[in-house]
């Protein structure tokens, strides 16, 4: 009877180890982790060291009076910029130059010149103008703002 009673025993201690409550493991509700909708943006690879952005972008942008603006912007491995603005059916032609300033963690171009105030969104061989805000202008004919690299 001793050899069965030294088995049992072990035998209930286990099964009450196994029983008892694990509270001190256990997170509440404040301490568990939920996942979040936030993606932080990759500051590592960026329009301006992972493209090549620098070269000649041409494209006709919208005009509230005339038929469009044939734009020409040349970006320069020095930071520097040419920016060319002819109005169509018109006899007026804008021209500027100056130096690049990068924003957004290097993915928005500054062109600022003596005239000129504006921003483009670098992509893959092309620029998107943006608003004055620096936000991706919408509506049906934002993809007429996008100048194409030649």
């Amino acid at each position: 009877m001793n050899k069965l009673l030294l088995p049992a025993i072990l035998s209930v201690c286990l099964m009450f180890a196994s029983c008892t409550s694990n509270t001190n493991n256990q997170k509440t509700t404040d301490e568990v982790s939920t996942p979040t909708d936030e993606v932080l943006p990759d500051t590592t690879h960026t329009s301006q060291n992972s493209l090549d952005w620098n070269g000649t972008y041409k494209g006709v942008i919208p005009c509230a009076d005339c038929p469009g603006i044939a734009t020409t912007v040349v970006l320069n491995t020095d930071e520097t910029f040419a920016y060319t603005a002819e109005y169509q059916n018109r006899n007026t032609k804008l021209k500027d130059t100056g130096k690049i300033m990068w924003h957004d963690h290097g993915s928005t171009v500054h062109l600022h010149g003596k005239e000129l105030d504006i921003k483009y969104k670098v992509g893959e061989n092309k620029l998107i103008q943006l608003d004055q805000e620096g936000k991706e202008i919408d509506g049906e004919l934002k993809d007429l703002y996008n100048l194409i690299k030649q």
